[in-house]
């Protein structure tokens, strides 16, 4: 008898496709089954330290019960994970953090738990934590990517630099193109001191793309650097030239080692003219321009942006971590409850 599997007749017509069809209805169904199983785990947990922040309130329960509770649960459920003290403890101070059963409902309880312990860790404010698990959730972040963003402050940063787009640009096209900016511009992954100049800077940027389009955000995709624009005769060079997907229009990013000058807008008002002129295809957006500067006076900039019809923007960049540094917490730290939370959907 022949080992060798029978040969398959050749499919029908129709069905790659049906077979595409089933594959991406298949893979669906594990993602909400998945989300399905997330969202129970979390509305357990909040209900549990909500139960326990209840007792301790109105019968004196003191903090001894949490690990009475842990082993006791551990006992009854031993195959189950995530019964540890230090993870009860993270589902009260959950409970303590989110009162509303809606939000955990519709927004936290989306992300999962390891997710949450993050935002828990890392932050104290309600608004922010909200902020972030929205973001979270709206762009697919894992709990690294998470826990990067907040160390570097991104949603503080996004849409802080000073722009005239509002006068020179339609809505919505103004807000997308605001939000897309950030003040400061976090660079210190260049490894630089505060005094390198402008063309140190652009080198190392461009050496180092991969994290400089992580820290200019999504949408941005690098065209060139000293891109060569040749007006009448006279050749002029941008610094670094991006495309946004987004917004469907270019980008000129200029470097200025010192302190913001008023006529620095002037030479990128041109530059964006001529890539207006030259560059940009019919159907692009107008071209947006944004200044780095090492420094800036927020009302000199204001004033020079204010009378200028090309859409600009202002932004600092900082070659040295001087952001605000982790906040510290009393729980116990994520570490301590890895191994027990593995394969939890982290």
């Amino acid at each position: 008898m022949s080992d060798n599997p029978p040969r398959l007749t050749p499919p029908p017509a129709g069905y790659a496709d049906w077979l595409a069809e089933l594959k991406t209805r298949i893979h669906t169904a594990q993602q909400r089954a998945t989300l399905a199983v997330n969202r129970e785990l979390v509305l357990l947990y909040w209900q549990i330290g909500r139960d326990i922040l209840a007792r301790q309130a109105e019968q004196g329960w003191g903090a001894k019960v949490i690990e009475r509770l842990a082993e006791d649960l551990r006992a009854a459920f031993p195959e189950v994970k995530g019964f540890s003290r230090a993870n009860l403890m993270y589902m009260r101070a959950f409970a303590e953090a989110w009162p509303d059963a809606e939000i955990v409902q519709q927004a936290v309880g989306q992300l999962p738990w390891g997710h949450n312990l993050v935002l828990l860790t890392r932050l104290k404010n309600a608004e922010q934590r909200l902020a972030y698990a929205r973001s979270a959730i709206a762009h697919g972040w894992s709990r690294n990517v998470l826990n990067i963003h907040i160390e570097t402050r991104l949603l503080e940063r996004q849409g802080a630099a000073l722009t005239n787009f509002e006068l020179t640009l339609p809505k919505p096209q103004s807000d997308l193109a605001r939000e897309s900016l950030k003040d400061p511009y976090r660079l210190d992954f260049l490894g630089l001191g505060r005094e390198a100049g402008e063309r140190e800077i652009e080198n190392a940027l461009v050496k180092h793309i991969t994290e400089f389009l992580l820290e200019l955000g999504a949408g941005f995709a690098f065209v060139g650097r000293q891109v060569l624009l040749d007006v009448a005769g006279d050749e002029f060079f941008i610094d670094l030239l991006f495309y946004h997907l987004k917004l469907r229009c270019y980008v000129v990013i200029e470097l200025k080692g010192g302190k913001f000058k008023p006529e620095h807008l002037g030479q990128l008002s041109f530059y964006l003219a001529a890539v207006d002129a030259q560059v940009k295809h019919p159907q692009d957006a107008p071209t947006i321009g944004l200044l780095l500067c090492k420094s800036k006076n927020k009302v000199v900039a204001e004033y020079a942006l204010r009378n200028n019809t090309q859409p600009l923007g202002v932004a600092e960049y900082q070659l040295l971590d001087s952001l605000p540094a982790e906040l510290q917490t009393s729980l116990p730290s994520i570490e301590q409850i890895e191994r027990e939370l593995a394969g939890e959907g982290r």
